[in-house]
């Protein structure tokens, strides 16, 4: 059996914030958990926090991250602790720490997935694990190389899930907690094993417009060309005399309904979507993740109603495995991307009350919106040979849980 309770906190002192949100969460349990996660606004104090969840939930494991705001089933909040504490005789939680991103973002990857593995594999009996839940900092390096580190040690078609931690949109300095510890610039994992369905959701609402172009010179995150044209050329031919201002300004918040849709050549209907982040002087752009060079990329919209529709049907698919199964997810984490959020505005609550309808309002939800979301392609968890682990923007992603 898996019992799963969620408990929020709120008010400036930090650790009666996270001390209340622990409480509430294992009474909502019903005893002490096997494993907690923690998701809090960066404008606490971070050790505090993870201080008084410890101190409420018996100083159960524990991993989270500061965020960009907090998600539960009652909807979005700020300033605010989440936490979800999990108790089971069937799941077994193995933690990993990778560090120093901003070193070598791939062997940090690597490193959180295999303590957890090395973990699971010491266990009694030895575990194998069955998905892989991972928090970086993508602040200080490649997103999408954090997640091949992962692949790199769990295997290339192993479900992976997550969400890059948040500052509360000041794009600073972001917080990975595991346990006692509370760093920067590193991932913070967790390995599950155990008899369990899972179901993963992910969509993001955005369609393309225009012409497709390719990229013709970039490196990492920097899109300094696009059909031998500077970058910023896709906004100007749209946008025309607000070009300029695009130059003066960060682009984020046109970035919230015109992203960057990359092309994936194994699966023609997707599109990896990516967040322009700044225009630099030589007419370049900053996105918030790499764009290889060679690849093909749309400009995409989106609108309130898309995005919706996106998230209702991350719910449906999600649900799907557990009807495969015939059960219910006993929990559910949400990793919903800040940008979506921004669009939103002071109906952010619609897109999580579309995904509780459809997955049940008495199922426990916690989540935070994030810096970026890391999924497979479509969700796909059961034809594991299709299970493509990969860094999103503007995407909200759905993880369930059950016996």
């Amino acid at each position: 059996m898996i019992h799963a309770g969620v408990g929020t906190g709120a008010g400036s002192d930090a650790y009666q914030a996270g001390y209340a949100a622990g409480k509430s969460a294992v009474e909502r349990a019903g005893g002490k958990p096997e494993f907690v996660f923690v998701f809090a606004s960066s404008f606490l104090r971070q050790e505090d926090v993870v201080r008084g969840v410890r101190d409420a939930s018996g100083h159960a494991p524990l991993l989270g991250c500061s965020t960009a705001g907090e998600i539960t089933n009652d909807g979005p909040t700020q300033r605010s602790v989440g936490v979800m504490a999990i108790r089971s005789d069937t799941l077994s939680f193995y933690s990993g720490m990778g560090r120093d991103i901003k070193q070598d973002a791939r062997e940090a990857g690597r490193a959180a997935a295999r303590e957890a593995q090395g973990k699971a594999a010491a266990g009694t009996p030895p575990a194998s694990l069955r998905a892989f839940i991972m928090l970086p900092d993508v602040l200080t390096g490649n997103g999408a190389d954090i997640v091949r580190g992962v692949s790199d040690v769990l295997g290339p078609h192993f479900p992976i899930v997550g969400g890059a931690a948040g500052d509360d949109f000041m794009f600073k300095k972001t917080y990975e907690y595991r346990d006692d510890e509370v760093v920067s610039g590193a991932i913070a994992g967790v390995g599950l094993a155990g008899d369990m369905t899972i179901g993963i959701g992910v969509r993001h609402g955005w369609v393309p417009i225009g012409m497709p172009m390719r990229v013709t010179k970039a490196q990492g995150a920097v899109l300094s060309e696009l059909d031998g044209k500077p970058a910023i050329s896709v906004y100007e031919d749209y946008f025309g005399a607000r070009a300029e201002e695009l130059r003066k300004e960060a682009l984020a918040r046109l970035a919230i309904t015109y992203p960057l849709g990359l092309k994936i050549p194994e699966y023609p209907e997707e599109y990896l979507i990516r967040d322009p982040i700044t225009v630099n002087d030589d007419g370049s752009i900053t996105c918030a993740a790499e764009i290889p060079e060679g690849s093909e990329v749309r400009l995409m919209i989106g609108s309130k109603e898309k995005a919706v529709e996106a998230a209702e049907d991350a719910a449906r698919h999600l649900m799907r495995e557990f009807e495969i199964d015939r059960t219910r997810p006993a929990f559910v984490l949400i990793f919903n991307c800040i940008a979506r959020e921004k669009l939103f505005a002071q109906k952010a609550g619609d897109e999580i009350r579309a995904v509780m309808n459809i997955i049940g309002p008495d199922v426990p939800l916690l989540g935070f919106y994030t810096y970026g979301e890391q999924a497979p392609l479509g969700g796909e968890v059961r034809n594991l040979e299709k299970c493509d682990p990969r860094f999103h923007n503007e995407t909200v992603v759905l993880f369930g849980v059950g016996a």
